[in-house]
């Protein structure tokens, strides 16, 4: 079962994140409102999967991806993104990023993408 970790600013919406990806069967093994947070997170528990909001405070999601590619460059991340950042979602798949899914989340295609980006 991949574990993953959860990045984003609302808990509303980690929560939802949790609860469709807990449907599809995988493992939630942690989660933070903040890039700074997602880092510390990244090198503890070391998940198989980061879901990550681009739009957070004290830290957005680019500089946190920024960071946990250099820690490890073969680190999965998804990018979280509303309509409008397509910017910054280019900025992400120029860094590495591995996919991304749209707000507002549609559980089918948010448990496609993770398939997708973990090969399962």
């Amino acid at each position: 079962m991949a574990r993953i970790l959860i990045v984003d600013d609302t808990a509303f919406m980690r929560k939802l994140l949790r609860n469709i990806l807990f449907s599809g069967g995988f493992d939630i093994v942690g989660e933070a409102e903040n890039g700074k947070q997602a880092i510390e997170l990244y090198e503890r528990l070391k998940p198989d999967l980061v879901t990550m909001d681009i739009v957070m405070p004290e830290m957005n999601g680019i500089e946190a991806l920024r960071r946990i590619k250099t820690m490890d460059p073969k680190a999965k991340v998804i990018m979280c993104t509303a309509v409008g950042q397509e910017q910054m979602v280019k900025t992400a798949i120029k860094l590495g990023v591995k996919g991304y899914i749209v707000k507002p989340f549609q559980a089918i295609k948010v448990i496609e993408e993770v398939k997708k980006v973990l090969n399962v």
